[in-house]
């Protein structure tokens, strides 16, 4: 009998995580072939998310991660892979907006052959317009400028065989962006559409801030074009005020002395301060994300869990470090 565990980051889930499990055990629990595991990770939630998980806990299909504050989806997401053992892993939101009834079908595609059956929504009509426009837009961008191909509207919701989720893990930055990540491991994937489902209750912790940054982050993880872009923008000033200079100097050779006017000026001295300003912000986006990774800080901290392994290794060293 093969095992599939279902990965599941919450934060802030109490309204939902219940009807999540109970919802998922209609799909799973005809699925006799296969044996599941519901791996619940707390992202720090501040309510008592927790204390539902260690309820869901009792029983024997499921098991649960508390993170010592909140890391974040991806740092979520990674840690439940980390601590995985299933034959096939499955990622999944706890809103029930990832349909629970994909499951199966998703299944068949890795019986097929592939190592990865992925979604992506095919419509967003749940979402605010000037939302969907700007994720539109992201996922064109994004396809352009950089070596990964990411289908629009692809998400997390997407199962893996282990082969796939070790070459997952082994790419271990701290600051994650999992769909390009996905993306770049490569491996035979195969997509399936779902319809857009409203949040079964709560509210989604996605503001459009949150969303601007999670796309910088994933634009500078997987792409040089911004530095490429500084570059050529500071060749074309470079250029023009080249062109300007020789311009000034025909004409004050050919007409007599030359008395520039105030306003240019002002524009010229705007322009490239506006742009070295620029080429700054572009640089230091990436220095940040050396600085951050060259620290080699953990991706996420464990708290507390139900997994007797995790308990086993901190416990270990607890004691090494008493005997040190």
């Amino acid at each position: 009998m093969k095992t599939i565990d279902i990965i599941v980051p919450c934060y802030n889930e109490r309204e939902v995580i219940d009807l999540f499990y109970s919802e998922c055990k209609k799909v799973t629990d005809r699925l006799e072939d296969y044996r599941f595991r519901y791996l619940f990770v707390d992202d720090g939630s501040s309510d008592d998310t927790l204390e539902k998980m260690k309820k869901l806990a009792e029983n024997p299909d499921a098991d649960y991660i508390s993170l010592s504050r909140n890391f974040g989806k991806e740092s979520a997401m990674y840690a439940g892979m980390k601590n995985s053992s299933g034959d096939m892993v499955v990622i999944m939101d706890a809103d029930l907006q990832h349909p629970p009834a994909l499951i199966p079908e998703m299944i068949e595609g890795i019986e097929e052959g592939y190592d990865c059956t992925a979604t992506y929504r095919a419509t967003r009509d749940g979402d605010p317009p000037l939302r969907t426009f700007l994720t539109n837009k992201f996922y064109k961008f994004v396809n352009r400028i950089s070596d990964v191909d990411m289908p629009n509207g692809a998400g997390d919701f997407r199962i893996m065989n282990r082969k796939m989720v070790n070459a997952v893990l082994a790419m271990s930055e701290v600051q994650r962006f999992s769909k390009g990540i996905f993306s770049w491991v490569g491996f035979r994937t195969k997509w399936l559409s779902f319809e857009d489902v409203e949040r079964a209750a709560g509210q989604t912790k996605w503001s459009l801030r949150k969303l601007f940054l999670y796309a910088l982050d994933g634009i500078t993880a997987f792409s040089t074009a911004p530095l490429r872009l500084a570059s050529i923008m500071g060749f074309a000033v470079s250029f023009s005020a080249f062109v300007y200079l020789i311009c000034v100097v025909a004409k004050t050779l050919i007409f007599g002395r030359d008395f520039p006017g105030y306003a240019s000026m002002v524009t010229l001295v705007l322009l490239i301060g506006g742009f070295i300003l620029l080429t700054c912000g572009i640089l230091g986006e990436y220095v940040a994300k050396i600085y951050i990774e060259v620290k080699k800080r953990p991706i996420f901290i464990v708290e507390e869990t139900s997994l007797d392994d995790i308990k086993e290794e901190y416990e270990n060293e607890k004691n090494n470090k008493k005997i040190n």
